[in-house]
């Protein structure tokens, strides 16, 4: 059975780059230059094309960057120059990433017009001192406006980001971020730790965050509050009303397949080997290149056990072996042993019918894929 297939459209251009951002985003210094860029994506959507003859797409994720950055005029024109290369369904999911301060009034009504039918709102918190000192350019009254306009555009099934563990922030502020967030009424929210990334200005500059122990409480207090409001978490930092998880999220972590297109894009493909693609992250150097495509490289077959694991092991649910299997053309053996180590610490469970996480394996995660890296066997660190 084939994988599914989505598609991943990358705006590198921001604003102003967020301190605590190791996403390929760069500070639009000049005019954008978008019917340049819509023309590039299209040229890089017709060279890969043929890696995916017959195949549908089922979603479609525009990420950046900021890509509420582009007119819905030149995203309709996007959709339009892509489905005369690629087959998208018709049901396909179609998210953009909005920043509050970027989207004009009536505008989120355009973009419904144009083809998006989900979006993913960066509010990261609702303080405004605090988004103050992560960089950003929005406030508050910026994210109450757009939630507004998205409900009343008929874009109800939004993301909220949310960020935790800030500076200086506490466990009732973190809560009342959720708080707020909930009263917005989106149908996910995305709900993370902010981590210091290297070579983001955080990690150069480090700001005063909570110890590992407060955010640990934030996180499991922010959780039940998700919980009791009907928000059911299925992935680590994931939580979604029912039926509104997101589509080309889960196509990753399920190992789907997807075509990574624009600056700094990364795909996946899955034929008799899996290959993975990467783009040349310089804007204008990729706008000189798109219509040669991406480079592409085999994945090893020693590092899909590790590959497999990065994704599946992320979703609540967890991943049958049947479907290891298919996935990667590895057996079941490969990766028993390590799983079975990995249940008798706590850290996952089940069996035949499927694993998946525990909920300390979700808290320890980084250090349970470690055990999948080719000759890895090193012991997981336990909380004290």
């Amino acid at each position: 059975m084939q994988a599914p297939l989505a598609l991943y459209l990358h705006f590198p251009w921001c604003v102003r780059k967020c301190p605590y951002c190791d996403f390929n985003s760069h500070t639009l210094k000049d005019e954008l230059p978008e019917a340049r860029y819509i023309d590039a994506l299209l040229a890089d959507v017709a060279a890969q094309a043929p890696r995916v003859a017959g195949r549908e797409v089922t979603s479609i994720f525009l990420g950046g960057g900021t890509p509420s950055l582009f007119a819905p005029d030149a995203l309709a024109r996007l959709f339009e120059g892509a489905s005369r290369h690629l087959r998208i369904a018709p049901d396909a999911e179609i998210t953009l990433e909005a920043n509050p301060a970027t989207v004009e009034r009536g505008r989120f009504a355009e973009y419904r017009a144009a083809g998006i039918n989900r979006v993913s709102l960066g509010s990261q918190s609702f303080d405004d001192e605090t988004l103050k000192q992560l960089g950003r350019i929005h406030v508050r009254a910026d994210v109450l406006r757009s939630t507004e306009e998205l409900h009343a555009s008929g874009l109800t099934n939004f993301n909220l980001d949310l960020m935790y563990a800030l500076p200086h922030q506490t466990t009732e502020q973190a809560l009342a971020d959720v708080r707020e967030a909930l009263a917005l009424a989106p149908a996910h929210l995305s709900h993370y730790q902010l981590t210091l990334e290297p070579g983001t200005l955080f990690a150069a500059h480090p700001p005063p965050l909570p110890d590992d122990d407060l955010a640990w409480r934030m996180q499991v207090e922010c959780q039940a509050l998700l919980d009791a409001q009907g928000y059911a978490q299925y992935e680590v930092s994931a939580y979604a009303t029912p039926g509104r998880q997101c589509r080309h999220n889960l196509n990753y972590w399920r190992f789907g397949d997807y075509l990574g297109v624009g600056a700094g894009a990364h795909g996946k493909i899955t034929s008799s080997v899996v290959a993975r693609s990467t783009h040349l992250r310089e804007p204008r150097r990729y706008l000189a290149s798109a219509h040669e495509g991406p480079q592409w490289r085999e994945v090893p077959v020693e590092d899909l056990p590790f590959e497999f694991m990065m994704n599946a092991l992320r979703l609540v649910e967890g991943f049958g072996l049947e479907t290891y299997t298919a996935a990667t053309g590895l057996p079941p053996a490969s990766v028993q042993g390590t799983l079975d180590e990995l249940a008798a610490q706590g850290l996952l469970e089940g069996g035949r019918a499927g694993w998946r996480p525990t909920p300390r394996g979700l808290h320890f995660l980084n250090d349970v894929l470690q055990r999948f890296l080719p000759g890895e066997n090193s012991p997981v660190g336990a909380r004290s």
